[in-house]
């Protein structure tokens, strides 16, 4: 009797050691709480219970940037309300920044990633071939990605998304229409961005078969940039400036120099307009961003793959003006501008 109280006694022991071991998870510590808001991810990178993650990756802090994202979100939340929640990181302007940001996104393990601006989706890009990329504001993906081809088209892959290429042969047209007695064209770009690049060539080939004189003035980075501008004002009639991210970020710089100058500038789109410049034919960010959204809840749905998806482009344009750039320098704009709000 006594020896079976024994083995009794040491059953009861064992009994209670692994219920001890179980409930301490074998981390000898309290069990992790997931941060509010936050949606656990399982080994496959989706969420569960019909919920997603989606990283957003924006190059810098600009309107034209920020609407294109605030869209984005805006058909996300519409299509499928809490059960998306974002990662959003902004890299300031440097590029180094979105590959840090993208590095976080896959390291979480994000359903999908936006990448606003040409320095997001070559980071996006170059750091994984199995996640989805959408990218928005993106001139031009061939170009961007340095593919063989540059037309815009269905990519393949794990990358597609939207493009903020207005036609460059209709912003050559408006500049005719209103400077049709310029003889030199000053064409100011950032040298280090390639849809840039490429923007400013197209442009310079449409404006040439106009009989205008075309000259380049290429800018490195913003330590230059003061300098580029002021030479292109002391030698043009008028200014071309594309879609550039440095320009972008710096409109207040070269307003500072073109207003005293006297010269007026196309831009490529209505951000650097409402900055530096007197008229764009430009489309809208913000839609740009919203049917990049729309693609996105394809994907995430499972409705489409994103390799299925050609770029996408808005095909709504608006001849914009800039009403105090226009004042300052007294021009009177034509019917059918309609002032940047």
């Amino acid at each position: 009797m006594k020896r079976l109280s024994k083995l009794t006694a040491l059953l009861l022991a064992l009994a209670l050691t692994l219920s001890l071991a179980a409930c301490s998870g074998g981390g000898g510590g309290q069990a992790a709480t997931p941060a509010p808001n936050t949606a656990t991810l399982d080994p496959s990178g989706s969420a569960p219970g019909g919920s997603y993650v989606v990283g957003i990756c924006q190059l810098a802090p600009h309107p034209a940037l920020d609407a294109a994202t605030q869209g984005f979100k805006d058909a996300l939340t519409e299509a499928l309300g809490d059960a998306v929640t974002f990662r959003e990181g902004n890299a300031g302007g440097e590029a180094p920044g979105c590959t840090t940001i993208i590095d976080g996104f896959i390291a979480e393990g994000v359903d999908l990633i936006l990448a606003n601006a040409t320095a997001s989706l070559t980071a996006a890009a170059s750091a994984t071939d199995t996640i989805p990329i959408l990218g928005t504001a993106i001139t031009n993906y061939g170009v961007a990605l340095n593919l063989d081809s540059t037309e815009d088209k269905v990519l393949g892959g794990n990358i597609s998304g939207t493009s903020d290429l207005a036609p460059l042969d209709q912003q050559a047209a408006m500049l005719q229409e209103l400077f049709p007695d310029a003889k030199n064209v000053g064409l100011v770009y950032c040298s280090a961005e390639p849809n840039s690049v490429f923007q400013v060539e197209a442009v310079q080939g449409y404006l040439e078969g106009m009989n205008y004189t075309c000259t380049q003035y290429a800018f490195t980075d913003v330590n230059d940039l003061a300098s580029v501008v002021q030479t292109a004002c002391d030698n043009s009639d008028v200014l071309y400036i594309p879609t550039d991210n440095t320009a972008a970020n710096n409109t207040e710089t070269i307003a500072n120099i073109v207003i005293p100058a006297q010269m007026p500038v196309i831009a490529g789109e209505s951000g650097i307009c409402s900055g530096c410049g007197l008229a764009t034919l430009s489309i809208s960010y913000e839609e740009i961003g919203r049917i990049a959204g729309e693609m996105a809840v394809q994907i995430l749905t499972g409705e489409k793959s994103v390799s299925e998806l050609a770029i996408g482009f808005d095909t709504t344009l608006d001849k914009m003006y800039n009403a105090d750039m226009a004042q300052a320098l007294n021009i009177t704009m034509p019917e059918g501008y309609q002032p940047i709000g």
